[in-house]
């Protein structure tokens, strides 16, 4: 056997191939030929095959057993009932359901946690597999069930986060903004066939309705309650129509809401126009015939107080209902805040560190305004809680006179109808500070509020943006007036902001018809 006969294959094979790519035929000289010797008497030809066997041999086993010796485990099948929940696999969180994972052999504790469910923990002992793992991974399947102990409460954190959403505006083609509510009504749907949970989640809907403010906030909406009414499944024909007679129906009553669906769907401004569906007129009020007599103001410690006869407001469509009232003649002073703080030493300012890290107030939270144009003699940067504390902390100096009254922040209905029903000069709307309200902030206020959905909302979101009326010192006097309204959150401490307190028959929340 000639020992050059093999190299001498592979060389013309390579010329070959060469040639054919620079399409000249090279020709091989007698100087260009190798020829091998035998290695410990073994030929060429037996010592070559044997190389050639252990390349192959290493390849194969690089390719289907390496992976599986250094990477030991399995990939996992993820899901959870209902959907979205996050995976933990001994306390990382790896992923959110429905999703693949590549766990490690051994035991390992997977935890599938959502927003208001009880987490899932299941221990599992995965395996491995050795032979060709990276084509074939040995696969098993963990699914997680989760249960709501509140599923009212599960619609409520995700409005919560739909309100936040909805003030953002119209998203377009750069960026949209996610369907939350939506998906909070497929995870707590099922659970709408308890009449009781199925009147909390109706409110929490009609709540979430006042904050509809761009087409793809009311797509949402309009999907949740079409969730909600199939029980976190698609709307079969039955449950289609009782949705849209529910909807026609808390709609179709409210003038003001011509003009809101015109804005949503410019496709509809010709029919809305074109028919008797009208917007409201402007805000108006009249005061009660009714023989009430008022109590005389009070002499409370550093602020004064004006009647403030019952009756009626009209805004938005809706005809409200005014309680008597004594308001307060301006912004709480300085002199009335401190005495406030005499007796409250948790809200002096030399307890500003710990009201901030209470998410209670903010950096100016009874800071001094070196501005001349500033209200003096107006308590500066107090927040929505820490007025509501000086109106508690006021409701216990009421007089016997006053029995069955309180002192509280007035609703933005009562703070409108004072405005509206004081003298010329006696309640300016500007030119001092906003003022707060003790109304969460909504924008589509004509949509009448459900108590019980408030109470829900505020509990699983207290740092909702809570209403500011009138004007401050800042401001243009003709920018603003009674009507002007905006909304900001809890904690704000502003020197652009302070608080005009009332004092109303006791038990009556704001927007409570008297």
């Amino acid at each position: 056997m000639n020992n050059t006969r093999p190299c001498l294959i592979l060389i013309r094979m390579f010329t070959r191939i060469l040639s054919a790519f620079f399409r000249r035929k090279i020709d091989i000289q007698s100087e260009d030929q190798v020829k091998l010797k035998p290695v410990l008497g073994i030929h060429p030809g037996v010592y070559l095959s044997f190389l050639y066997g252990i390349c192959i041999l290493a390849a194969l086993f690089l390719v289907l057993f390496y992976p599986g010796l250094k990477k030991p485990g399995s990939l996992g099948v993820i899901s959870s009932e209902p959907w979205g929940a996050a995976v933990r696999v001994d306390g990382v969180t790896m992923g959110t359901a429905p999703c693949e994972l590549f766990i490690p052999r051994g035991k390992h504790t997977v935890e599938f946690i959502l927003p208001g469910f009880t987490p899932d923990k299941q221990d599992v002992d995965v395996k491995g597999r050795i032979f060709a793992s990276a084509f074939f991974p040995r696969r098993f399947f963990l699914r997680g069930n989760l249960a709501a102990p509140d599923p009212g409460a599960v619609l409520a954190e995700a409005a919560a986060e739909y309100i936040h959403w909805s003030f953002t505006g119209e998203p377009g083609e750069a960026w949209q903004i996610p369907q939350v509510l939506s998906e909070g009504a497929y995870r707590a749907g099922p659970a709408a066939g308890d009449p009781g949970i199925r009147e909390t989640m109706e409110a929490v809907l009609e709540e979430s309705l006042r904050y509809a403010v761009t087409g793809a906030s009311a797509r949402d909406l309009l999907r949740a309650k079409f969730l909600v009414d199939g029980g976190g499944l698609s709307p079969s024909p039955l449950t289609l129509l009782r949705s849209l007679r529910d909807i026609s129906g808390h709609i179709g009553d409210n003038p003001a809401a011509a003009p809101w669906l015109a804005e949503l769907f410019p496709d509809s401004r010709a029919a809305a126009a074109g028919s008797e569906w009208r917007a409201p007129g402007e805000t108006a009020f009249s005061l009660s015939t009714l023989p009430l007599r008022l109590p005389g103001a009070p002499i409370l410690p550093g602020i004064s107080f004006m009647p403030v006869a019952p009756g009626f407001l009209e805004r938005g469509g809706r005809r409200e209902a005014m309680p008597p009232m004594l308001a307060a003649r301006g912004p709480v002073s300085l002199e009335a805040w401190e005495a406030f703080t005499a007796e409250n030493p948790e809200w002096a300012a030399a307890n500003r560190d710990a009201l901030i890290s209470a998410g209670l107030v903010q950096a100016d939270y009874l800071v001094p305004v070196d501005n001349p144009g500033y209200p003096a003699p107006a308590a500066p940067g107090i927040s929505w809680h820490a007025a509501r504390a000086y109106c508690a902390w006021l409701s216990g100096k009421l007089p016997l006179s006053l029995a069955g009254w309180e002192v509280r922040l007035p609703g933005e209905a009562e703070w409108e109808y004072a405005y509206l029903s004081a003298s010329e000069g006696s309640f300016p709307a500007s030119g001092l500070l906003w003022e707060w309200c003790a109304d969460t902030y909504v924008p589509l206020d004509f949509f009448p509020a459900s108590a019980a959905a408030l109470v829900v909302l505020e509990k699983a979101a207290p740092e909702l943006e809570r209403t500011v009326k009138g004007g401050s010192w800042i401001n243009p006097p003709a920018s603003v007036g009674g009507e002007t309204r905006g909304g900001l959150p809890p904690d704000t401490s502003s020197p652009f902001v302070g608080f005009r307190p009332v004092i109303v028959p006791s038990g009556g929340a704001p927007g409570t018809s008297y």
